[in-house]
């Protein structure tokens, strides 16, 4: 059986990555895998997906394309994607959060879209991208660009979204229906230290970027007093360190071994952004770490009643009157652990598994 990858594109590691990974770990054949990015900049990423064939499109020709200039070619991605030539193929797999999921399948292969969210900047978080002249090229190409993502819609088979969330959010931008498999967490990894214990920090990590919100986290800190620590790096860092009050630490970017120390021993994860899945809250209870969270996206599908607290707005005294409420409870570390192996490797590749099984099955 021959198959095929797509990718947004080789930029970095992040969490789309990770899926890429694991579905690149599934299909993967005495051959090199094909796969077809808009963009690629050179570097390795994970040896499975170094050992694929990688093709990018023109736009990796363009000045700037593979590098920080790839957004402002935005309008462009559509006849980037449109110029990409699939191989012969049985089945095309595109994991997708911007526009690969417009590529074209090869006559007679069927197509499999893992899709992350329809293009944010284009869909759903318009305001957080309105700004200068960015802002103005946006609201200039958004109605086409919506038109050809909604016709390429009809090159998938089957969608694969990875929440609820981003299920509706699917059948609202295409039309389409799909079947919800949520990421790979990796909780083997990620795990409880029955030798640590507890601390009265708060936790946020984060990448420090306007939407994620981290501000609520420090406005919230400082109002009530209690310590608060945040790792991760972004655009916002310096805006966000100003804000900080005496209770506040700014750890910076940490390692993965840092990031698991931090959940083993932080009182509760808090996360305060509106995000299509949001692994990080799940590797927080995935260490036993109950979470603050906000009552919307892809948290509505991990975190439960058993397993933290929720707040219905993005405000400070929502998020001050769930730190409150969360005192009031007991949590219990290891049915918390139980909660997220659900959402496990394991979990993702039978899941996955079964889709692809079922796809290639279909005449």
């Amino acid at each position: 059986m021959r198959i095929a990858l797509a990718h947004d594109w080789l930029v970095g590691m992040r969490g789309g990555e990770h899926v890429l990974d694991r579905i690149a770990s599934l299909v993967a054949g005495s051959e090199p895998t094909p796969l077809y990015v808009m963009v690629s900049d050179g570097h390795a990423h994970i040896d499975t997906i170094d050992a694929c064939r990688v093709v990018t499109s023109p736009l990796q020709r363009l000045p700037g394309g593979a590098g920080r200039l790839r957004r402002w070619y935005l309008p462009l991605y559509p006849w980037a994607v449109g110029h990409i030539r699939v191989e012969s193929c049985d089945l095309l797999i595109s994991t997708s959060s911007a526009a690969i999921k417009g590529i074209t399948p090869p006559p007679g292969a069927r197509h499999i879209c893992y899709c992350h969210s329809p293009a944010r900047y284009i869909w759903s978080r318009t305001s957080h991208y309105g700004g200068g002249l960015s802002g103005l090229g946006l609201r200039v190409v958004r109605e086409h660009y919506r038109r050809w993502d909604q016709r390429t819609a009809a090159t998938v088979d089957t969608f694969i979204a990875n929440s609820s969330y981003t299920a509706e959010q699917i059948r609202r931008c295409f039309g389409c229906e799909s079947v919800v498999i949520h990421p790979p967490v990796r909780t083997e990894y990620f795990t409880p230290d029955p030798d640590v214990t507890r601390g009265e920090a708060l936790l946020v990590v984060s990448a420090l970027e306007p939407y994620k919100r981290v501000d609520l986290a420090i406005e919230a800190a400082n109002r009530l007093r209690v310590p608060l620590l945040i790792a991760g790096d972004g655009s916002q860092r310096d805006k966000l360190a100003a804000l900080a009050g005496p209770t506040v630490t700014m750890l910076g970017r940490v390692s993965d071994d840092e990031v698991r120390s931090l959940l083993r021993t932080a009182r509760a994860f808090v996360f305060p952004a509106m995000e299509d899945f949001g692994i990080a809250p799940v590797e927080a209870m995935a260490c036993g770490c109950p979470v603050i969270a906000l009552r919307g996206g892809g948290a509505l599908d991990t975190v439960t009643n058993e397993t933290g607290v929720f707040f219905d707005e993005q405000t400070t005294d929502a998020l001050v009157d769930a730190i409150g409420r969360f005192g009031e409870h007991r949590f219990i570390s290891a049915a918390i652990r139980i909660h997220a192996e659900q959402f496990s490797e394991a979990a993702f590749d039978r899941q996955m598994r079964h889709v692809i099984d079922t796809e290639i099955g279909r005449d």
